[in-house]
């Protein structure tokens, strides 16, 4: 891995700052870093935290989480970034006392950002990594933070995550007496889009990244958010209640489940399913088994994606196959109640505070052409992590990774493919195949969750673990030996909140554009009875 770059101000303040023994490789007492001089940041907090002790911010003293119960002891370091006078970039590096891997793992966000992934790192820490996270420079999960603040937003969209990694490296090499030997970053959703910004924006920060589901296409993706909300709600007769989801869900299986041979309830690759809404369409009196004409009509927008007056498509739209569930279309599309979804939260809290900047803004004069065109303008730079020419990172040797449910009913999965496909024309397949992989996971809803096998290491690495069924230990083989995957097992537990209840099925993820074919002959539910092939679409 090449070092960390400092310019030579920093250097020079690093040496007059260090205490002598943390010179050539002597770890550095953890409360020494408190007076750590480094450019625009305070820190304010430089302790050693003994295992099993550490109590999150917001909770009552003395009171450890049980998560943080098995965490060894590690040096914690707070500090403030400002590197405008409008920012204010909470940053955490915690770094064990022992037993330190030589590694560096970055925390990623989701949402609007504005906590820190205490779980993410305190799970680091457990493995061995040195770590960090930030709140990106504000301490709220909605976007009125953002409202009159440019700067903030620029904060939260790339600026944020890169103080964050630099400062950190530079506190892990005051006490460990040494620069990790390599970086990571693995974070989904805006963490996917923060991990993308990294890969474009500043190459040389992360050896290996590990973007899932990124909403890398943000100012996008959120026109595709209001399309979705003004189909469901400026006609209260196109609203589609929870009641009438597991309909739609069973229309969509009873389709196309056995396209791919198998009748699972997963959809392999719903781009294959041409399901026709107005198969729903009540004939008699409505009921929760059928659709009302506005219903269809909404449900066509959804699934067809934001297109502008000329019939251009903006964004891709939901694919089936992903609607029921908890994790499916309730919480993220329909909601519990008109306008309660949480894509309207995201899509009303996005214009209302960064793009039309009027905290009254009337999400129903919202018109797509010049909310998408307004949206690029004021927020594309900062927010949008959709460059394809990764050649910088690409020849600083750094390896990326992307993954995506195919049944994600927050961030489309067609979208990552876009991603991935316009790095493919930018670089060349035979370039791209050098430092980029993507796997789509059958079955799998935002991150995690669905009917599909969901839990394949994505959340971060144990050092244990095969990086045949670990999608992170994969990355870190990847950058430290050169063994890039080609497909990752995937598993599905009985209890997705209780692993231990045994394991429903396994099956592979493979490298895209591979899918996972059935064998012909034992069990399905058995990913050695698969494998990956190359399909015409």
């Amino acid at each position: 891995m090449r070092k960390l770059f400092v310019i030579p101000f920093l250097i020079i303040l690093l040496a007059s700052a260090l205490p002598a023994q943390s010179a050539g490789g002597a770890q550095a007492p953890c409360e020494s870093l408190s007076k750590l001089a480094l450019p625009k940041m305070k820190i304010t907090l430089a302790q050693l935290v003994p295992a099993g002790t550490f109590t999150l911010p917001q909770s009552p003293p003395n009171r450890t989480p049980p998560g943080f119960k098995g965490v060894p002891t590690f040096c914690r370091v707070v500090a403030d970034a400002a590197p405008t006078p409008d920012s204010d970039i909470k940053i955490e590096i915690w770094m064990p006392a022992t037993g330190w891997n030589g590694k560096f793992k970055g925390q990623g966000n989701g949402g609007f950002a504005g906590v820190i992934d205490y779980p993410g790192m305190g799970a680091a820490v457990k493995s061995g990594y040195a770590t960090a996270g930030t709140d990106t420079g504000h301490t709220t999960t909605d976007a009125a933070w953002a409202l009159g603040h440019p700067q903030k937003v620029i904060d939260f969209g790339y600026r944020g995550i890169h103080e964050m990694t630099t400062k950190a490296r530079a506190i892990i090499d005051a006490f460990y007496g040494s620069n990790p030997q390599h970086s990571y970053f693995a974070s989904c959703s805006d963490g996917g889009r923060e991990a993308l910004m990294e890969a474009q924006r500043f190459p040389h920060d992360y050896d290996g990244i590990l973007a899932g589901a990124p909403a890398n296409y943000w100012t996008h993706l959120l026109v595709g958010a209001m399309w979705d909300v003004q189909a469901t709600t400026l006609d209260p007769a196109s609203y589609i209640p929870a009641s009438k989801i597991p309909a739609l869900s069973a229309a969509v299986l009873s389709a196309c489940d056995a396209q791919d041979g198998l009748r699972d309830g997963i959809l392999n690759d719903p781009r294959q399913c041409h399901f026709d809404p107005a198969t729903l369409l009540c004939k008699d009196a409505d009921s929760d088994a059928c659709l009302t004409a506005p219903q269809v009509a909404a449900l066509k927008k959804i699934y067809a994606g934001p297109h502008d007056s000329a019939g251009r498509r903006i964004f891709p739209g939901y694919l089936p196959g992903g609607e029921a569930g908890p994790g499916g279309w309730l919480p993220w599309i329909t909601g519990n109640a008109p306008g309660r979804s949480l894509i309207s939260f995201f899509g009303k809290g996005y214009f209302t505070n960064m793009v039309y900047e009027k905290a009254d803004w009337d999400y129903k004069t919202f018109n797509v052409d010049q909310g998408a065109r307004l949206a690029d303008a004021k927020t594309g730079d900062a927010l949008n992590a959709i460059n394809p020419n990764l050649r910088p990172f690409m020849k600083r040797g750094g390896k990326l990774i992307l993954y995506h449910g195919w049944s994600d009913a927050a961030i489309p999965a067609t979208n990552t493919i876009d991603y991935y496909n316009s790095v493919v024309a930018k670089m060349g397949q035979r370039g791209a195949d050098s430092f980029v992989r993507l796997f789509m996971a059958p079955g799998m809803q935002h991150c995690g969750g669905g009917p599909g096998p969901n839990s394949f290491g994505q959340w971060g690495g144990d050092p244990t673990a095969d990086s045949s069924h670990n999608i992170y230990m994969a990355l870190e083989q990847w950058v430290e030996k050169g063994v890039a995957p080609s497909k990752i097992i995937a598993t599905k537990f009985v209890d997705d909140g209780n692993p231990g209840k045994g394991v429903k099925m396994t099956r592979p993820l493979c490298s895209y554009p591979q899918i996972a074919k059935y064998k012909g002959s034992g069990d399905t539910n058995d990913a050695a009875n698969f494998a990956c092939v190359t399909e015409r679409r």
